[in-house]
């Protein structure tokens, strides 16, 4: 079956603790594919994941580069690279210019799933110590995409959200619990 729709999640300084508690939330048959980039030492590229997986009924896996996007997945971007998404569907790296003192970008993987999914993406910025992610979920917004922003008084750090609401019209501004119960309320549970 074909993926119809994509979640992007981005964040970095202060997210970690956000992101474990969205993962242990979703369910099991949780059906849109989940894709995460989030700021991490580019030097360490194990650990990061198997912590992730801690927490979650998915399991979060890094992609392959090429590899298909698949429903009821959780994918997590590599150290040290950006992770793009391809018209067919595909999964790519680049190790191209930091962007926003970031490899992998927010930006990257924000616009480049607007370019292919269009309106069929939800994008959800997270908490931050940077911008990185205000041009990408501008492209989701353009796109007609789903526009989830983390309340900044909820954040460590809110700088990447405050942000993003400064310069996007953001569709939701959320606490933490708030926005898996309105990703859960946007794709309904079916058996």
């Amino acid at each position: 079956m074909s993926v119809e729709h994509i979640i992007v999640i981005g964040g970095s300084a202060g997210s970690f603790p956000i992101m474990n508690i969205l993962l242990n939330r979703i369910p099991k048959n949780f059906y849109p594919p989940i894709i995460l980039c989030l700021h991490r030492l580019k030097n360490v590229r194990h650990g990061f994941a198997e912590a992730l997986n801690l927490k979650t009924n998915i399991r979060v896996n890094e992609p392959q580069d090429k590899e298909p996007i698949k429903s009821n997945r959780i994918y997590l971007a590599p150290a040290n690279y950006h992770l793009l998404i391809d018209y067919d569907h595909t999964f790519a790296f680049s190790a191209g210019e930091v962007v926003r003192y970031s490899r992998p970008s927010i930006d990257v993987l924000f616009m480049s799933a607007a370019a292919v999914f269009g309106d069929k993406v939800t994008a959800i910025l997270l908490s931050g110590a940077n911008t990185d992610g205000t041009d990408g979920i501008y492209a989701v917004h353009k796109k007609g995409g789903i526009t989830i922003v983390q309340d900044p008084t909820t954040c460590t750090i809110e700088t990447m959200t405050a942000s993003a609401i400064k310069n996007v019209p953001v569709q939701y501004i959320l606490p933490p619990e708030k926005i898996i119960t309105t990703l859960i309320s946007l794709f309904p549970i079916t058996n």
